[in-house]
């Protein structure tokens, strides 16, 4: 769940820190006093575009940071199988934008902004004027059902998949195979070359490693020579008889003060190992000799080798699987008409195999559309769509043949969701019919429909009470409190209906002065949430009975609850 949210100098929040509570949080306030900002600054710290212009007047940066509780195992294995580490299972996305750029931090580790937005997708789910478009995409609506379906349609549409690209991969080598009689013997020509070059360079793996640096040590055996013979004269040797010449001196003072012993002692230590160096030197220019044939070979070798890396592959595994492919495949062109008649059959098993799949996959799409249907439509009665016809259309492409048939990884259905509001209508895709706060209702149904088994834990919707009033905003309080008894929900209201329900209460107050306006959010007490229930029942004047009203509406939505 999200636990926090810090936001500094973004558009007019100096600053603000947010401690949400469990199940249903609501946060209201004058219109204009900076909700949508509140909640656009949550989009920032989610991966959400940003201009720079969004930044404040207290400096030349925006910081915004969610903390979020990750409580769900799921959702935790989902986010460690992208190398974020969770300490104690928290998990902290922070984002500092200035004019230049953002900087994008998870857990303190620098990061992506596409990697933000893919882990939040596991932690929140928003729903806005924007952000419930996404229900109106086949693609979604798909994805809808398939998650009612539960565990036994998810593995089926798996199977699917599964079949699908194997299909997919066996169906283009086919349309690669499709070949004319000078195309066949073109392709066995060019694998015969390829096999044979391969193997007239008769490669081996641990040549391959050296051989550059084979190379190199035979390419520069004279300098090396030159320089060992300089060191050999002309140092340790000249060192070796200077060090001869004083140590008989040395250890004739040596008896005239006993403490000059020890520098004795060091030298004939230093003369010991220069010795052992000449001779381990001399040993090695005896053994080391410049060998022009042997440089020539090298030189052979590694062309012949370079030539084959270029064609196939750097590496000794990758050149020899081109061989092992070429040679395979030669064994298949050279008998085409059985290979094309085996590779005819696989296809012929994998499409039968698929398309049987599918359609046990497409049974199961109509069945759980089936129950969905009625769940979903008592969920939209519920909020106060009194005469509502909703559908769940599963169908295959227009445009498929029984001689085309279009598969995908999903298998061949097409969804669709429609949907009449109103008596005597027909129904209608969703796109053409419902409204913004029409279509906040109905994805408040879907979510409470799916309330027991989705993983995201934290459900945000940004004026849901877009367009309803009265019974109607009663009955998605009631629904929403529905909702907050699985995950924390957060939810920005003008209505006191829904905002009695809470059960943690935010206001958002917008200061204004000379110079500028600032937004301020901060949590209320009973007595300040029946307060702020009462501005929003009594507008500019706030009687006692409105006062009262709020009160009652409050003890009302507390009985409710419990």
């Amino acid at each position: 769940m999200l636990v926090n949210l810090h936001v500094k100098n973004f558009a007019i929040i100096d600053e603000a820190d947010v401690d949400f509570g469990e199940h249903l949080n609501i946060l209201t306030g004058e219109t204009g006093a900076g909700k949508s900002i509140l909640i656009g600054s949550l989009n920032i710290a989610l991966g959400a575009r940003v201009s720079p212009e969004m930044i404040g007047r207290r400096g030349d940066s925006a910081t915004v940071e969610a903390v979020f509780q990750i409580r769900d195992e799921q959702t935790r294995e989902a986010i460690r199988s992208l190398d974020i580490d969770m300490p104690d299972d928290e998990l902290v996305i922070s984002r500092k934008i200035t004019e230049q750029r953002s900087v994008n931090k998870i857990n303190g580790e620098s990061v992506p902004v596409g990697l933000i937005r893919q882990v939040a997708s596991f932690c929140i789910d928003i729903h806005g004027q924007n952000e419930h478009q996404s229900l109106l995409k086949p693609a979604m609506q798909r994805e809808i059902i398939d998650r009612f379906g539960g565990d036994e349609l998810l593995e089926q549409r798996e199977a699917v998949s599964e079949l699908y690209h194997e299909y997919a991969m066996v169906k283009k080598e086919m349309e690669e195979d499709n070949l004319s009689d000078e195309e066949l013997a073109k392709k066995i020509d060019y694998l015969t070359y390829v096999k044979q070059e391969i193997e007239a360079a008769n490669l081996n793996g641990q040549e391959m490693e050296s051989i550059d640096e084979d190379y190199r040590i035979a390419s520069n055996a004279g300098t090396v020579m030159d320089v060992l013979s300089t060191v050999y004269r002309d140092g340790t040797r000249t060192a070796e008889d200077a060090l001869s010449r004083v140590l008989p001196e040395l250890r004739r003072v040596s008896e005239m003060n006993p403490k000059l012993a020890e520098y004795g002692s060091q030298l004939l230590e230093i003369e010991s190992l220069l010795g052992d160096f000449n001779r381990d030197v001399s040993g090695f220019m005896q053994d080391y000799a410049f060998d022009e044939n042997r440089l020539r070979e090298l030189e052979q070798r590694m062309d012949v080798i370079h030539a084959i890396q270029s064609k196939y592959g750097d590496t000794y595994e990758s050149i020899m699987s081109r061989h092992d492919e070429a040679e395979e495949r030669l064994g298949h062109y050279e008998d085409y008409e059985r290979f094309r008649k085996e590779r005819q059959n696989d296809y012929d098993k994998l499409l039968k195999e698929l398309t049987d799949n599918s359609t046990a996959l497409s049974n199961l799409r109509k069945k759980a559309a089936e129950a969905m249907t009625k769940a979903v439509t008592e969920a939209l009665t519920d909020l106060n769509f009194a005469h509502v016809e909703f559908r769940i259309e599963i169908r295959r492409p227009e445009e498929e043949t029984p001689e085309r048939v279009h598969f995908s990884e999903n298998g061949f259905d097409e969804v669709e969701f429609l949907i009449a509001t109103n008596p005597g209508e027909p129904v209608r895709p969703l796109s053409k019919i419902a409204s913004g706060g029409e279509l906040s209702r109905i994805m408040l149904a879907i979510k409470s429909v799916f309330a027991d088994s989705d993983e995201i834990e934290t459900l945000i919707f940004d004026e849901i009470d877009t367009g309803i009033s009265g019974r109607t905003a009663q009955m998605v309080s009631e629904k929403m409190n529905t909702l907050a008894g699985h995950h924390q929900v957060i939810a920005i209201t003008h209505l006191a209906q829904i905002a009695a329900m809470a059960d943690t209460h935010f206001v958002i107050e917008k200061e204004v002065d000379a110079e500028a306006s600032e937004t301020r959010i901060r949590r209320l007490d009973r007595e300040e949430s029946e307060s702020e229930l009462a501005r929003l029942l009594g507008g500019v004047e706030i009687t006692d009975a409105v006062r009262e009203n709020a009160r009652e509406m409050k003890r009302m939505a507390d009985e409710l609850k419990s």
